[in-house]
């Protein structure tokens, strides 16, 4: 194989590179393992549009997200690993070595983990991007306390509307939810609990047309299209948090991975393993329930391990079916049909 070949092959390759992604490759580099990561079209993750992380541990101060990123990376790459900034644009996984081709080239692995994440949905409006991580947020998890003793606004009207609605009357004065319809989509208990809620107000068959605001103060208001009128009003606030729900960005896998039925990674409990041989998931694209920073890191180091492991047994495996053929080569007629038949109940 020449040098350009052997370049392109990789024992083990890492798709993403948020907090799972980058916290498999640290794992695997210091294993001997040289991963190679895609880092992907949103390099760190959604880490990368949040401000302040205030919840990961070992930083008391806290610290930006972008900062925490590259942290991971520059990490990572000590122990050998290698990051390109390229996005996966399709993959072959039904026969190893896997292939991998991105925005840039072409790759094939012995064995792959994906960590490609899941993105939050959004209302596609400009001025919701815009002010992104400056007043408008995707979790309330991560989010809620820089909103103590605030109004805000929660976009949505199934479970996770509710729940962010209903972890953010810790921190906010009132809660506004803002929804298209004229009832809630959530389950009933979580309807109760928010209908009851003293700090939760509802603004029914309404959508968000415009966040205002700016970067340097923030948010202070947003703009309402009533559904069934047209009629538009603002209603003052110093923070959005959107919550229609997350996309699992795994269209790429497929057709060749299971899935739940909204397209997240199912992976065999309490390992990381998918329904390939061989290819292992972590992070936000396998779980639809935590979505934190801390708990994909986790999910990456398992994923790492498990990858490590499964190397290690298909090498073991070769090895000794190597070691079986050379004793086939070199015995007797009778010692190589006994060794040739030891091989094949093996």
């Amino acid at each position: 194989m020449d040098a350009p070949q052997r370049e392109r092959h990789h024992r083990l390759v890492i798709l993403g590179s948020g907090p799972a992604g980058l916290t498999a490759a640290l794992y695997a580099a210091r294993a001997n393992l040289a991963p190679l990561v895609l880092e992907g079209s949103q390099p760190g993750g959604q880490l990368t549009i949040t401000t302040d992380v205030e919840n990961y541990p070992g930083f008391p101060r806290g610290i930006m997200g972008p900062e925490l990123v590259d942290l991971m990376r520059e990490q990572a790459r000590r122990f050998g690993a290698i990051s390109r900034f390229e996005t996966a644009l399709r993959v072959d996984l039904r026969r190893r070595p896997f292939t991998i081709e991105s925005d840039a080239g072409t790759y094939t692995c012995d064995t792959l983990i994906v960590a490609t994440g899941a993105s939050a949905k959004q209302l596609g409006i400009e001025s919701e991007s815009h002010l992104l991580g400056y007043g408008v947020s995707a979790c309330a998890t991560c989010d809620g306390f820089f909103f103590r003793g605030k109004e805000v606004v929660v976009v949505g009207g199934g479970d996770t509307a509710v729940e962010e609605a209903l972890f953010l009357t810790k921190f906010a004065t009132k809660v506004t939810l803002v929804h298209r319809r004229d009832e809630l989509r959530a389950s009933k208990i979580m309807q109760d609990r928010a209908l009851a809620h003293e700090r939760i107000a509802f603004r029914w068959n309404s959508v968000v047309h415009e966040v205002l605001g700016t970067r340097e103060g923030g948010v202070r208001a947003v703009r309402l299209v009533d559904t069934r009128t047209g009629e538009e009003s603002e209603l003052d606030t110093q923070g959005v948090f959107i919550a229609i729900g997350h996309q699992p960005n795994t269209e790429i896998f497929k057709g060749q991975l299971a899935m739940n039925p909204v397209g997240y990674l199912e992976v065999e409990e309490p390992t990381s393993r998918t329904s390939v041989e061989g290819v292992f998931a972590a992070g936000d694209v396998m779980d639809p329930y935590y979505r934190q920073a801390v708990t994909a890191a986790g999910t990456g180091c398992r994923a790492a391990i498990d990858a490590e492991r499964w190397l290690e047994a298909q090498e073991g495996a070769h090895a000794s079916a190597s070691a079986a053929h050379a004793v086939a080569e070199t015995a007797p007629p009778a010692k190589a049909a006994a060794a040739a038949a030891a091989e094949g109940a093996a």
